[in-house]
């Protein structure tokens, strides 16, 4: 079925409901609703088709049409795929987070995860979920990221921000804004370093990437004023990954890199916490930046918003980010394939 070994065949991508009270099923019904979209991949939805039809209804796209379908050998080309993770009704109230949206989501994702690591599909796009109401005794995790990275848990995956020309990674990503001094580490650095560095190539077809890399305290730590981070940890790890071949720079103060776009210069950027890598990626990415998980032995992209529980079925949400999501896992797909 993969793709990767028959270049006749179109790839064929998961697509996770997410929470369905959220704008996850109006963005998949906006970017399936084009059928020129099926020249490049067959889609499988995973989710719930009842719901799938109550949100097509709501947005005037009863044309649309599925074929419903109980594994993913069957996906027909050329059209809407879905695979049902329960046939029982299921309650849709709209903008509301309720424990009913976080088991769907969770059954959904279960159910594309198994298919993906298995080979069934050859990658997997996810809608956003609601981390509070996912949680369960089968879902302990802080992101979709970590449920996914569960099934190979020797490798170290990182969290990266794709818009255009602009790759972004962070060192750590949801944990409070006081424990990340304590979660960096010289090898935690070179971990993820490492991990990008290898993604530029394999993954967007880079061969010499040129790697930016944030200092922690404001202005890189101004020579130890501000924390030693910068010069216990952060230098060495940038000095000790050009000695092994890599082209890495810094470390840099966030704020004068990308207010002065001294990205434009860098195929990939590594951040050290969340909202250092986030916010200025959302300030230049608007509505069309992409999160891909990297380093791990399968392709699973995102669109880099929430729920958005505020404009749920108002018919209002920009799938473009959704969108981007599917092409750049095409993407990846074709230049793991040409690697080979």
């Amino acid at each position: 079925m993969s793709t990767q070994k028959d270049s006749k065949k179109l790839p064929v991508i998961g697509i996770t409901q997410g929470d369905i009270n959220g704008i996850g099923y109006e963005i998949i019904l906006k970017t399936l609703c084009d059928s020129r979209i099926f020249d490049s991949f067959t889609p499988i939805v995973y989710g719930q088709s009842k719901v799938f039809s109550y949100y097509k209804k709501n947005f005037n796209m009863e044309e649309l049409s599925y074929a419903l379908i109980r594994e993913a050998r069957q996906a027909q080309p050329g059209r809407i795929n879905f695979i049902n993770h329960t046939d029982c009704e299921l309650k849709i109230e709209p903008g509301i987070s309720t424990e009913t949206a976080g088991r769907a989501s969770f059954e959904a994702l279960k159910l594309a995860v198994d298919d993906l690591y298995k080979n069934n599909i050859d990658a997997l796009v996810t809608a956003p979920v609601n981390k509070k109401n996912i949680q369960s005794d089968r879902f302990k995790f802080s992101s979709q990221l970590r449920y996914i990275n569960s099934f190979c848990p020797d490798v170290t995956p990182l969290m990266m921000m794709v818009w255009n020309n602009l790759r972004i990674g962070s060192v750590t990503n949801h944990v409070a804004l006081k424990d990340v001094p304590t979660m960096i580490t010289k090898q935690l650095i070179l971990d993820k370093l490492k991990v990008l560095n290898q993604t530029l190539k394999k993954d967007f077809n880079i061969t010499y990437p040129r790697i930016a890399v944030m200092g922690l305290n404001p202005h890189y730590g101004d020579g130890g004023l501000y924390g030693r981070e910068e010069i216990d940890m952060v230098i060495p790890a940038i000095q000790e990954s050009c000695d092994n071949g890599m082209l890495v720079f810094g470390p840099f103060s966030a704020d004068g890199f990308f207010g002065s776009a001294a990205w434009i210069k860098y195929d990939g950027i590594l951040c050290m916490y969340h909202d250092q890598a986030m916010i200025p990626f959302k300030t230049l990415a608007v509505d069309g930046g992409v999160n891909y998980t990297a380093g791990l032995p399968v392709v699973r992209t995102a669109p880099d918003h929430g729920t958005g529980y505020d404009i749920a079925n108002r018919n209002i949400a920009n799938p473009d980010s959704f969108r981007h999501a599917i092409y750049l896992a095409i993407d990846i797909l074709k230049n793991r394939s040409q690697e080979r």
